[in-house]
């Protein structure tokens, strides 16, 4: 019963709802009681021989009328006991997300997406169970077996209530200590299912490479192997879940045997008569249900509660980055100034003795534009990372105008930084609407002029509806050029203090990259860019480039002076410039 206990918050906050819906329910439970009664008369007046039409009829309008009374009070107890259900699968629901969009990115590095998706869905549903069938079953059950029991002392006999009921203890004993196995077993159950789900989203998002490399066959036995753990998980599920029914069904037949026996003898002796011991058996037909309900209510509340313990568990993880020491009367306004670097050293969360940054310093003023270039882990996304708060576990400051950038709250920071990584993500919807997507009150022209100024536009006119053309999962229908230049277009449509293009250029054609830096340099002249990439014509028209290794800056200076010191910067242009080269004589 504990998994109410912890979901007391909801039912103290939805009391009304469930009081009205365990009312009806009750009454339901009792206008239970009335066809057996009636059945009872009416053996009696029989065995008798002495029912008339007049008294044969009221018995049967009795019924009845029962029975159309029971349809009007089920219909209210479901309205408000499944409302109530579906209220809390919508607060679970909504917590859940609100929590996936406050969350870093360490806790996305230690949790799949198939996992939370397994959190949101199946856990969700089996808490929503509890509030629904939970409540449903135990007061029901409750009810009707007590109010049975109180009419079968009332209307038949107390000595014969008794002796039939003594195995009940014998139902409520095994039904607690198969209780602790099922918690168990449900809560590894969620967790294989959790499994099950990640490996079914990941093969599905990596079909490409699947198909690719030839690993269709193998990736399928391995789905398949998974599949065999998690029913073996299930099955231990199912063997104790499936001991309540045959518990339940001894404990009936053993009601049933000495009613017959012990009835039986009453009657025989005149204690009791015959329509009492017909209405005894068809009340015991009514406690059926609270023995079997004893089961499946286990059931359903040891689910849901390892399913909440499940989710209770996500949602107290806390992010590291917050807003505890911003300072809320910063605005957008306060932030027009230079951007500096004073980091001193820098090492992720997971690794502390491993630092990635180290003596990184810099400024740039409204209207530069900074270049990062360097080899592959040379730390340019690390840099980035850095401010858009990815991280903020670093000895040093990166200020906004004299602000350090932790005491800005996150939505006015985030609000002026427009940010393009390489490996960009689109939704499945318009293009026209991937555009939009920065600003919902963006107005057709100013997508069109946001594509035009990303060299997007000509390439959507050719398409079959324009900017109203699907682009698929994740822009599964374009080129790479195509997303990169889509998500450069939603970057310039904020229209930001900050526009940061992490090596968003890598798929684009060298014509395509000077066309979209040369309109760039003439939309962002009083605005601040900065441009991470391996192609050195990305950043060759920099205020400042900083070439890094090993997360430290080892070369500094515009493109000419990058080149009169003959470094890493001037070796890395000729080579690309001699590739460049020979790719222009394989054209001719």
């Amino acid at each position: 019963m504990g998994i109410f206990s912890k979901l007391g918050w909801f039912f103290k906050a939805e009391k009304k709802r469930y009081i009205i819906g365990i009312t009806f329910l009750a009454l339901t439970s009792l206008a239970n009681l009335v066809p057996p009664r009636v059945l009872g008369l009416m053996a009696d007046q029989l065995d008798q021989g002495h029912i008339s039409w007049g008294q044969y009829g009221m018995l049967i309008i009795a019924v009845v009328a029962a029975a159309f009374t029971l349809y009007i009070l089920r219909y209210f107890w479901r309205k408000q006991i499944w409302g109530g259900a579906a209220e809390l699968e919508r607060q679970m629901r909504s917590k859940l997300f609100d929590h996936f969009m406050v969350m870093d990115r360490t806790f996305y590095q230690r949790h799949r997406t198939g996992d939370l998706m397994a959190h949101a869905t199946n856990d969700v549903s089996a808490i929503q169970n509890v509030a629904g069938d939970g409540v449903l079953t135990l007061v029901d059950s409750l009810v009707m077996g007590l109010s049975t029991m109180i009419a079968m002392i009332i209307f038949v006999d107390w000595r014969l209530t008794i002796v039939a009921l003594l195995p009940l203890p014998f139902l409520a004993l095994g039904a607690w200590k198969l209780g602790d196995h099922l918690h168990d077993a449900f809560d590894k159950s969620q967790a294989a299912f959790s499994k099950l789900n990640n490996k079914t989203q990941e093969s599905v998002s990596g079909i490409k490479v699947l198909k690719t490399f030839g690993q269709g066959k193998e990736d399928t036995a391995a789905f398949d192997r998974m599949i065999d753990e998690t029913i073996n998980v299930n099955k231990k599920v199912f063997v104790w879940d499936s001991l309540f029914d045959p518990l339940g069904t001894i404990v009936i037949g053993a009601t049933y045997v000495i009613t017959i026996i012990y009835g039986g003898l009453l009657v025989i002796n005149r204690i009791l008569s015959i329509g009492q011991l017909v209405s005894f058996i068809a009340y015991i037909s009514n406690m059926v249900w609270p023995m079997f309900a004893i089961g499946y209510l286990f059931n359903i509340l040891e689910r849901g509660s390892a399913s909440y313990d499940r989710v209770e568990k996500l949602l107290n993880e806390k992010p590291l980055i917050t807003d505890a020491h911003a300072d809320q009367s910063i605005t957008v306004k306060d932030l027009q100034g230079d951007l500096k670097y004073n980091i001193k050293s820098f090492a992720y969360p997971d690794e502390p003795e491993i630092p990635v940054l180290q003596q990184v310093n810099f400024t740039i003023k409204p209207g530069q534009t900074l270049g990062l270039v360097g080899r592959v882990g040379a730390g340019k996304t690390t840099i980035i990372q850095l401010l858009l708060r990815e991280f903020d576990q670093y000895d040093g400051q990166i200020t906004l105008n004299g602000k350090d950038i932790r005491t800005i709250p996150l939505k006015v920071l985030l609000s002026q930084i427009s940010y393009v990584p390489q490996n960009n993500f689109l939704f499945s919807t318009s293009i026209g609407r991937n555009i939009a997507f920065s600003s919902e009150e963006a107005k057709k022209e100013d997508i069109t002029t946001a594509a035009q100024k990303s060299d997007l536009h000509d390439d959507v006119l050719q398409m079959p509806k324009g900017y109203e053309t699907l682009v698929g999962e994740n822009g599964l229908s374009l080129s790479g050029g195509q997303r990169q230049r889509m998500s450069i277009a939603r970057a310039l449509l904020k229209d930001s203090q900050i526009l940061i293009l992490d090596d968003a250029l890598s798929a684009v054609d060298a014509k395509t990259e000077t066309e979209i830096l040369s309109s760039l340099r003439k939309e962002r002249a009083d605005k601040t860019t900065m441009i991470a990439a391996h192609r050195l014509t990305s950043v060759m028209d920099a205020d400042l480039i900083l070439v890094l290794k090993d997360g430290r800056i080892v070369e500094r200076g515009n493109h000419q002076q990058l080149l009169d010191e003959d470094g890493w910067y001037a070796e890395m242009w000729r080579r690309q410039e001699l590739q460049a080269k020979v790719g222009e004589d394989v054209d001719e």
